[in-house]
């Protein structure tokens, strides 16, 4: 085993991500009134250009003004490569004490993300802020996707990778239906059967990007988070995508519209099913080791010293 010790990040429940347009104050006051864990107050993609001034003085009224009880705060900065990033920096970080992250978009090495770094923590020092702030990284483009391992280790203020699927499909010129959905082509013929007939299997067309990204968070502490899901009139297929990046190990899923809430934190929330065999695991193998034995039979199933790891992980998520 590896005596290289990763410390988590600041820990934080990120389990439903709402995206409101820092545009629409309507949004804004009934995004406080929701049970999104995190709000993200959007002045990027969002906003038209002719409006990101005015937007950024909302997210900047709605920070101080309104009570929004324990949610995390973010606001999703413009990109590095706009006129509008800096400013969107300065302005909010030296009014906005309520402010938790900044999402910063299209991360593509780690000199961008050290650029932000630097700008913040000149920022903290000068207000003498007494609240650190965080970084949520989307990981969107090729290029950020290509460097993701060295950008995930390059700053103790990232505390989360968030998948921005939309982006990194147009970056890697996928023919993908919408934005989170899959394109109906990607998939498997099976070889014929007896009378000639065959069948077609749909694959997972995002399952490398996202795993690859969960890694490069994993091995860093950092909590992995699935992007958009556009067709928000379609909230089952929704509830498929954001169980697949559970299954995976993502501990949360951006929601564009507010009836998705329920359903992201619904899904990155252990069931009771799934609570009770974890104490079941953890009881079982706390008479093993009484015992001394390494590893205990349960339900017909091999457990051992990996199966208290993968308990504690669902029984640390419910609380």
């Amino acid at each position: 085993m590896s005596a290289t010790i990763i410390e988590p990040a600041f820990a934080r429940r990120q389990r439903s991500q709402l995206a409101v347009p820092a545009s629409n104050p309507h949004f804004i006051d009934k995004a406080a009134q929701s049970a999104a864990d995190v709000i993200f107050l959007d002045l990027e993609d969002a906003v038209a250009p002719s409006e990101k001034v005015a937007a950024r003085a909302n997210a900047i009224a709605a920070l101080n003004d309104i009570d929004w009880g324990n949610k995390v705060l973010q606001v999703r900065i413009n990109g590095l490569d706009t006129e509008y990033m800096y400013r969107d920096v300065i302005e909010v970080m030296e009014n906005c004490p309520r402010l938790d992250m900044l999402l910063i978009p299209k991360v593509g090495v780690p000199d961008d993300v050290y650029a932000l770094d630097m700008l913040v923590t000149q920022i903290e020092i000068a207000k003498k802020r007494e609240k650190r702030v965080g970084f949520d990284l989307l990981i969107e483009t090729s290029l950020g996707m290509s460097n993701v391992e060295a950008i995930a280790g390059c700053s103790k203020r990232i505390e989360a990778l968030s998948f921005g699927v939309g982006d990194y499909g147009a970056s890697t010129r996928a023919r993908s239906t919408f934005i989170g959905g899959n394109d109906p082509h990607y998939g498997v013929l099976t070889p014929p059967s007896a009378d000639g007939s065959r069948a077609f299997h749909s694959n997972d067309m995002w399952h490398f990007a996202m795993s690859r990204m969960l890694v490069a968070a994993r091995a860093h502490g950092l909590r992995p988070i699935d992007g958009p899901f556009a067709n928000f009139s379609d909230p089952q297929e929704y509830e498929a995508v954001a169980r697949r990046g559970a299954a995976l190990g993502y501990e949360g899923k951006w929601c564009i519209h507010p009836t998705q809430i329920e359903i992201a934190n619904r899904v990155f929330s252990p069931s009771e099913e799934e609570l009770a065999y974890a104490r079941r695991i953890m009881e079982a193998m706390d008479q093993a080791q009484r015992e001394g034995r390494g590893a205990v039979s349960l339900d017909g199933r091999l457990i051992d010293i990996a199966s208290i790891k993968m308990a504690e992980n669902v029984l640390r998520k419910a609380g």
